[in-house]
């Protein structure tokens, strides 16, 4: 019998309540106003907090504990250590200091730092989160932790998101203060991050080295069906796939990842997982363990899990829509209330978000490109590359009234008559959905829907926190010498609609008019992640960071450095793999069939001259165009590859790729898909989009 969720949920954390449970009273209350508040940990209390978990985790089956962080590679990395301590009679006891929870010295050496640190530089620190709490994993201790490099640069992506959680809550407070609100500890940011990926079948994937290479396919001719019957998308979930999610919340719960929703996406195979919302810097964590652990649980039940942003060509990609809001005890910052028109803290929390995104929208673009993702924006309900802000009607109405200086109308929510005596009348809420904007109102939150499905949602959230901390600085210095902090908060609003309304757009953005309409307004349209990456270099964005001690210059364009050589080595990973395929793979098995319609053409004309052979000579005629053709482009991509390849630097490499590589690659998958279309199945040596994305 399945155990009772309430029963394992979290039991694999060192929670609040075990902390409660655990700890001395005076370390729990030093520890809660750490957690609360930001205030430092005095060393007995570090002491008592470390033996508990120690004592906790060893109980639990634990040999070793880790600092457990977020390098800037995107994923996570932990160096494990033995609870173990040898003394002199030759036996050992188990210990677990202070020190050793609050600071670790993993090699910094070996991981990605855009400069900040040297090779032969190998020192960095681990500082502890203790906002995040503790787990066990596969029996190890996992501490959260930021990671810095031996003089204080942020080597992570955990560092600069905690820095930009305290200057947004820090600048709100002040807001909030200037109406009433003046005990509030702390304004923190939630995120609730809706996780999209694909499974395919274990034997599949490995028979395909692009999945196993480079996570998504390079080759592969449309399926005979697609996803355009929409029966996908909640539709009942396979046996397999149910067993599958069944074991990953156990799993996730068990770690107190709040996992609530589960559903099939529109595209076969694709499916979802949405979790409750939460701190940012735990919904972070929580997102990452996620992604983790669908990758691992897979295996067991004969499936791989792809994350990857566009792991098929000619249907949908995979997002993680990155459910943004603010939050104090009591309040969130962003729900309109009953009367939005007249909620002046909601008022100037939408006019610090339009401001934030229409100031910073080339940087809020960089942090989530990737190279999956530029397959995916702008195609099959993905928003464009061009960043705009949804509000639906009612607000937009009430955005307008006040830009024009006009007595804004609140208008009451809508209920609904279905037209059925047993069917309730619904609540209709005051905006829809606009699935193909990047940056929607959902209600009481913004949905930024552009971050891909692989990505660390710790960077596209420490730009949205900053920009808005700027916004939320900027209408503290007028309200609070302010007399009548209404009118001077009417009058912020008023100012913010008209110079930054450009930025609103309620329309499809998935139509040819569009990207036309973005260029006269002025709004960016970075395509490609090179493109997109040059925002991290720009001295408006560099003084942003810099503003509140987020990212300094030299961290801004480290990131740029490593973010443009990931894009050049997944590149060139995916260039050599198709290389290697189309050689070694396909272009033989084409050959061999070639062969077979040859020798068959050969034996009815030594049966039977006179016996037609026009259908059979057809097909060998294009499969022999189809060979030449696809030895002539994948020259060219070897030719290509290797003059980008040999650029010197990484940013001119990550061009190369992209203007060189990118459409050799393209003008050779358009040959080898045809190919398959030709080939006799039993002769095709990769399982197709049929086999894939419709296994039972």
């Amino acid at each position: 019998m399945a155990q009772d969720t309430s029963t394992i949920y979290g039991s694999m954390v060192f929670n609040d309540k075990v902390m409660r449970d655990r700890l001395p009273k005076p370390v729990y209350r030093s520890l809660h106003e750490t957690i609360q508040d930001g205030t430092a940990l005095d060393e007995d209390s570090a002491n008592a907090v470390a033996h508990a978990m120690k004592e906790w985790a060893i109980e639990n089956g634990c040999t070793h504990y880790t600092h457990w962080f977020q390098p800037l590679t995107g994923i996570t990395s932990e160096k494990h250590d033995a609870f173990i301590d040898p003394i002199e009679d030759g036996t050992a006891i188990t210990s677990f200091s202070g020190k050793e929870l609050i600071q670790g010295e993993p090699d910094a050496s070996s991981f990605p730092s855009g400069g900040l640190r040297g090779t032969a530089e190998a020192r960095g620190y681990t500082a502890w989160d203790p906002t995040s709490f503790a787990f066990i994993k596969d029996e190890v201790l996992c501490i959260p932790t930021a990671f810095i490099s031996y003089t204080g640069e942020s080597l992570d992506k955990k560092t600069p998101l905690l820095r930009s959680m305290k200057a947004v809550s820090d600048q709100a407070k002040r807001v909030l203060a200037c109406f009433g609100c003046t005990d509030v500890p702390q304004v923190i940011t939630t995120i609730g991050a809706e996780q999209e990926y694909f499974l395919v079948k274990l034997d599949d994937y490995s028979r395909r080295p692009d999945l196993i290479m480079c996570g998504r396919t390079l080759f592969g001719a449309h399926p005979m069906k697609g996803q355009e019957l929409e029966e996908h998308y909640f539709g009942a979930i396979r046996e397999v796939v149910s067993g599958f999610m069944k074991e990953v919340d156990d799993r996730l719960w068990r770690l107190g990842v709040d996992a609530k929703t589960k559903h099939n996406e529109v595209a076969p195979c694709q499916h979802e997982l949405a979790p409750i919302f939460s701190r940012a810097n735990v919904a972070a964590d929580n997102n990452l363990l996620t992604m983790e652990i669908l990758r691992e649980t897979a295996p067991h039940h004969g499936l791989a899990c792809l994350l990857n942003e566009k792991p098929f060509k000619g249907i949908n990609g995979s997002g993680k829509h990155d459910n943004w809001s603010l939050a104090a005890p009591g309040l969130n910052m962003l729900n309109p209330g009953d009367d939005p028109a007249h909620n002046y803290i909601f008022l100037l929390s939408l006019a610090a978000v339009i401001q934030a995104v229409d100031d910073y929208q080339e940087l809020l673009r960089a942090t989530v490109a990737s190279p999956g993702n530029d397959h995916r924006l702008g195609a099959n309900e993905a928003p464009p590359a061009i960043v705009s802000i949804f509000l639906g009607d009612e607000l937009t109405g009430i955005v307008k009234a006040i830009a024009e200086g006009k007595d804004a109308v609140s208008h009451a929510n809508a209920r609904m008559d279905l037209g059925s005596e047993i069917l309730p009348s619904l609540d209709q809420d005051n905006t829809d959905r606009n699935r193909t904007s990047p940056f929607a109102f959902t209600g009481n939150r913004f949905e930024f829907r552009m971050p891909g499905s692989e990505i660390n949602l710790s960077s596209p959230n420490t730009v949205i926190n900053t920009a808005v901390a700027k916004s939320f600085n900027e209408y503290a210095n007028r309200l609070e010498p302010a007399q009548d902090k209404e009118a001077e908060a009417l009058a912020i609003c008023r100012e913010v609609f008209n110079e930054h309304r450009r930025i609103i757009f309620n329309g499809n953005g998935y139509s040819e008019e569009w990207p036309k309409e973005a260029e006269r307004r002025g709004l960016a349209n970075n395509t490609t992640t090179p493109d997109a990456l040059v925002a991290y270099t720009d001295k408006k964005n560099i003084e942003l960071m810099g503003q509140f001690d987020i990212l300094s210059e030299t961290e801004m364009y480290a990131r740029y450095d490593v973010d443009m050589e990931h894009y050049a080595k997944v590149k060139n990973i995916e260039a050599t793999c198709m290389l290697d395929m189309s050689n070694q793979i396909i272009m033989p098995a084409v050959i061999k069939y070639s062969k077979v319609v040859a020798d068959e053409i050969i034996a009815k004309k030594a049966v039977n001259p006179a016996l037609s052979t026009e259908t059979e000579d057809n097909l060998l005629e294009r499969l022999s165009e189809g060979l030449h053709d696809m030895g002539v482009k994948t020259h060219a991509l070897h030719m290509a590859h290797e003059e980008a390849y040999g650029k010197a630097d990484w940013p001119k490499r990550a061009h190369a790729y992209m203007e060189l590589v990118v459409p050799a690659m393209d003008e050779l998958r358009t040959t080898v898909d045809r190919l398959e279309e030709l080939t006799d199945r039993e002769y095709w040596p990769l399982p197709t989009y049929n086999d894939i994305l419709f296994y039972v």
